[in-house]
C-alpha cells in the first residue's frame, strides 16, 4: 500500500528491528509535546513485535522511516488491541497515519478474523480514524480485562486517574470493532 506521498507502509519485518529505538523515542517524545499520557514502550517488545509478524511500518521509497504501529491479542484470541500508533513529525499530515491505521486494521483481521479489535485513545484524530474502519467508542469494560493489557498503562502520566477509576475509566477513549460472524 502506498499514499499519494509515496510512503509505502506494509508488514515489518526482521530487517526492520533497527527502528525500534527510534520509534520508542519518537513515541516518548510525541506524547510529551502532545502533553498526553502514553505508555512507555520498550524497544524489545518492538523488536519482538516486528520479528512475529504483528507490527506495521511505513517508509518512503528511499527509506527514510515515516510511522509504526503493532498488535496484541489478548484472552486466548478473543480480543486485539492496535497499539502504538506513531507518525514521525515529517510526515504528519500527509495520511501516513492512516494509511498504517488501515494496514494494522487489515493484519488484525487477517491473524485474528473472529477477535474484537480495540484501540484506546486520547487524541481526536485517532478516533476519526478508527470511526471510518467501523470503530465504535465504548466502556472499559467491553474491551479486554487481561490484567497485562493494563499493565501497559503504568508508565503512563495518567495511570493514577485509572487506578482510582478501579480501570473503569481514565483519559483515554476505548473503541471497539465487532466483527459481524457469519453462522455457516
Amino acid at each position: 500500500m502506498e499514499t499519494d506521498d509515496d510512503i509505502v507502509v506494509r508488514v515489518a519485518t526482521a530487517m526492520d528491528v533497527d527502528f525500534a529505538l527510534p520509534i520508542v523515542a519518537e513515541m516518548e517524545a510525541s506524547a510529551k509535546a502532545r502533553g498526553t499520557g502514553i505508555s512507555k514502550r520498550d524497544p524489545a517488545a518492538i523488536k519482538e513485535k516486528i520479528l512475529s509478524g504483528k507490527a506495521v511500518i511505513a517508509f518512503t521509497s528511499d527509506g527514510v522511516w515515516a510511522g509504526f504501529s503493532y498488535i496484541q491479542a489478548w484472552e486466548e484470541n478473543h480480543f486485539v488491541s492496535n497499539s502504538g500508533l506513531i507518525v514521525a513529525p515529517a510526515f504528519r499530515g500527509l495520511k501516513v497515519a492512516a494509511a498504517i491505521k488501515k494496514k494494522i486494521f487489515e493484519l488484525s483481521r487477517e491473524m485474528y478474523p473472529a477477535a474484537k479489535i480495540f484501540s484506546i485513545t486520547t487524541g481526536l484524530p485517532v478516533m476519526k480514524l478508527n470511526s471510518r474502519l467501523g470503530f465504535e467508542p465504548v466502556t472499559y469494560a467491553e474491551i479486554t480485562k487481561d490484567t497485562h493489557f493494563w499493565e501497559g498503562c503504568k508508565s503512563c502520566v495518567n495511570h493514577d486517574i485509572l487506578v482510582d477509576k478501579n480501570y473503569k475509566n481514565c483519559l483515554c477513549t476505548a473503541m471497539l470493532f465487532s466483527p459481524q460472524i457469519v453462522a455457516e
